[in-house]
């Protein structure tokens, strides 16, 4: 199989599909790779170290589109890669496809098999894929959020820890998975008073257990999102229905009670946020103000730090890369419980339940289709 790595083109993205180790692998096992040249580099990967894993470096994008059996990216593609769709193709990236019908709607009418690192599963039927990135993103998210509760980029003027004398910041957490507990881990670390919010009561037994009870806890309605996030200096929005359109549970009455210069990071942005005043913005335009709280809504939040978020992705994708590399996509779909839980767009449907109800489509079950 031909495998084709382009450059990402969304704003500001910086990481890429698959790292030079990677690209070795895949020509050992008597496959080709063409890379898009500076694919790598702003996550520290020159062309060189491509060309001696045993890539092609293609001076072009379309160079890479047209002649790849599969293409391997990280961002779902921008309307200016659409052209670059075809029937035969296998695009395997992260898709979040629900809040995006006109994306959707290309990949159906040019028969693009598209599976999407987001809805695969693993043995244990977690979404190992999401998993990495929402371990950056979930501790960025601290970080971000600390840097704009500074008055100079229109906080309240907190420092996150305090200091003697005075009390450290509130920080709510929405959402307790992997978003919520590696927030958890950062906000405590840097001194904050966090209560962490969660629809599942065992999950909250668990966070209790993982953090000694540091972590304050609470059962998720509205009366109690309301009154914590009315408290808070930083909301943090990590909530995952996967492959759906994320719930609503801060509404834009609750932001307007918030204390003026608290911030929100709507981690979960990337499926449509779980902030009602949250609407997606890039590295480029970053944050916005509504009812005097900052609101920073990157859907790339772990391109701000690619180095290492490219490692981690790749560390759980390849695998399936290889396996779809070896086996064909039809094979790997058949055989692969996890892989076919991926497949979000094949032969022209919608194989995904979750994006199919988002977009109010009718979902078709791949087996059928194969």
């Amino acid at each position: 199989m031909l495998i084709g790595v382009p450059k990402e083109v969304k704003d500001h993205e910086t990481r890429v599909g698959i790292v030079p180790s990677g690209v070795k692998a895949l020509v050992d096992a008597g496959h080709k790779a063409v890379v898009e040249t500076n694919a790598g580099a702003l996550s520290s990967m020159p062309d060189d170290d491509y060309k001696s894993a045993g890539a092609e470096i293609a001076g072009s994008a379309s160079d890479v589109w047209r002649r790849a059996d599969m293409v391997v990216k990280v961002k779902e593609p921008i309307a200016a890669e659409y052209q670059y769709f075809r029937e035969d193709l296998v695009l395997f990236t992260y898709l979040h496809l629900a809040p995006l019908p006109e994306l959707t709607e290309t990949l159906l009418k040019k028969k693009v098999t598209g599976i999407a690192y987001e809805t695969i599963r693993d043995r244990n039927n977690t979404l190992p894929l999401l998993t990495p990135m929402s371990e950056v993103a979930g501790r960025m998210s601290v970080q971000v959020g600390a840097s704009y509760l500074e008055k100079e980029r229109g906080g309240r003027g907190v420092l996150l820890g305090g200091v003697p004398g005075v009390p450290p910041a509130q920080v709510t957490i929405i959402g307790g998975g992997i978003v919520g507990t590696n927030a958890a881990k950062i906000a405590l670390g840097m001194g904050a008073i966090v209560t962490m919010i969660d629809v599942n009561l065992n999950r909250l037994r668990e966070i209790d257990d993982i953090f000694n009870g540091r972590v304050y806890t609470l059962a998720s309605n509205s009366f109690h999102i309301a009154k914590s996030a009315q408290h808070a200096d930083l909301v943090i929005g990590g909530v995952l229905i996967p492959g759906a359109s994320a719930p609503k549970l801060v509404t834009a009455p609750m932001v307007a009670r918030m204390k003026k210069g608290a911030v929100i990071v709507d981690v979960a942005i990337d499926q449509g946020g779980c902030i009602e005043t949250a609407h997606p913005t890039t590295h480029s335009n970053p944050a916005y103000v509504v009812e005097g709280v900052v609101h920073y809504c990157v859907t790339n939040m772990p391109a701000a730090v690619p180095h290492t978020s490219t490692l981690a992705l790749t560390n759980a994708t390849f695998p399936y890369v290889m396996k779809l590399a070896q086996m064909g996509p039809a094979n790997a779909i058949k055989t692969d419980e996890g892989i076919r839980e991926g497949v979000n767009t094949f032969k022209g449907h919608v194989t995904y339940a979750a994006v199919a109800e988002s977009q109010n489509r009718t979902a078709k079950d791949v087996m059928a289709l194969l």
